[in-house]
């Protein structure tokens, strides 16, 4: 009989604010955390703005020794972890650390630190490359580091799934414990890659926004005059615990995480498949998987990107799985606000998703002001919604076709 799994801790940074309550209190009153770039000159890239986390002291989570040895987005996932355990008064020691594991997801990595050291390589050398380089890079010194930290030593890894990662470590971690390899996870998904390179790449594809006259109004998603996705950076970090070792702790539970879907389009290295065919095996995937009927999803947090293809072929595919019930569903894209945290959304989305099914609110699309006709679902426009969400789904879909999908259940003992 597979375990039941349960989410019991929460952990944010994002562009709207840096921790849950505050986060979420952004999210609902539908303000958006998009706003000129302030982490580099931008004077000479098409694209001007961004989702930054602001007001972020690296030294309130990690030493001023430490800092200098860790890439931002590790910096970030250990700030979302910590506050993840202290939700779930979560307490790492002999007696469980072999059966607590971390899984973390990202698209870039430590690209900001790939970019520092390959100007100093270029101005002053070889023998001026930090040994600290290499570990500051790869994406798996987040997951690393955490266990390091907290003294978990079940089953680590990272997901590099591009926009998928964050959803995807949240479904592999629930399989873990589900199948018996862990009793908790540290899971989500994480990004800091507001970097000129970054920017410049994205622009060379001209996937982003260009709307630098009005940040605020960048991310739009199904709406009609949308022009592209706005880059973010952030994370959003979980813990999952085994229904069992959650109640044998007296741990408070937010939610119940039911079904997971993965797929792979086979078809092109940044266009969804056509009519959405990847991302509607994914949902239908997750909702076996959850073993539930379509009709009893109540709400859907939708990648929902700000991109004309996605959008279009998102809506489609909610369609396809759905059917009449799609008409009936409430549908809504929180980077509308976020804007797009890369490897982080999913890791972030799925966080807002267990808030919105415990406190019975949905957040909005914003910006959506001029519908789109091939977009005619209800994205909850522009203001928050009360509602009675008992099931919802996520959506995460990546270049290179990489789809996941998870399905989260109001915790009925």
């Amino acid at each position: 009989m597979k375990r039941r799994v349960v989410v019991t801790g929460l952990g944010l940074v994002t562009p709207l604010a840096i921790g849950v309550e505050e986060t979420w209190s952004a999210l609902v009153a539908g303000k958006s955390g998009i706003g000129p770039i302030t982490k580099f000159d931008a004077s000479e890239t098409t694209t001007k703005i961004a989702g930054e986390v602001k007001d972020f002291n690296p030294e309130d989570y990690v030493s001023r020794k430490e800092v200098r040895r860790m890439d931002l987005f590790t910096i970030y996932s250990l700030a979302g972890t910590r506050m993840a355990v202290e939700d779930a008064k979560l307490v790492i020691n002999g007696n469980n650390a072999n059966r607590v594991g971390v899984v973390i997801g990202t698209g870039l990595g430590g690209l900001g630190t790939f970019e520092k050291f390959h100007k100093i390589l270029l101005e002053e050398g070889p023998k001026k490359v930090s040994p600290f380089f290499i570990p500051m890079l790869i994406a798996n010194m987040a997951p690393g580091q955490i266990s390091i930290v907290y003294g978990a030593k079940g089953p680590n890894m990272a997901i590099e799934t591009a926009c998928a990662a964050g959803t995807h470590a949240i479904g592999d971690a629930f399989k873990q414990i589900q199948r018996g390899a862990a009793d908790v996870m540290i899971t989500g998904g994480v990004e800091a890659t507001v970097t000129p390179l970054a920017i410049s790449g994205f622009n060379a594809m001209r996937a982003i926004s260009t709307r630098n006259d009005a940040p605020e109004k960048a991310s739009r998603p199904f709406d009609l005059d949308r022009d592209g996705f706005v880059l973010s950076e952030g994370c959003g970090i979980l813990i999952l615990e085994a229904l069992d070792y959650a109640l044998e702790r007296g741990a408070k539970i937010h939610a119940e995480v039911i079904g997971y879907g993965l797929t792979g389009d086979g078809y092109h290295m940044a266009a969804p498949a056509p009519e959405g065919e990847g991302m509607a095996r994914c949902m239908q995937m997750a909702v076996d998987d959850a073993g539930i009927a379509p009709e009893e999803v109540d709400y859907i947090n939708a990648h929902g990107t700000s991109t004309d293809l996605n959008d279009r072929f998102e809506t489609q595919a909610i369609k396809t799985v759905f059917g009449e019930h799609s008409y009936k569903l409430a549908v809504s894209s929180t980077k509308s606000m976020t804007g797009h945290l890369l490897g982080g959304a999913g890791g972030a989305e799925t966080a807002f998703t267990v808030l919105a099914i415990q406190r019975g609110i949905i957040p909005p699309t914003i910006n959506y002001e001029n519908p789109d006709p091939d977009c005619d679902l209800d994205y909850v426009p522009n203001v928050c919604r009360e509602a009675d969400v008992r099931i919802a789904l996520t959506n995460s879909f990546g270049f290179g076709g990489t789809n996941a999908a998870l399905v989260l259940r109001r915790y009925d003992p």
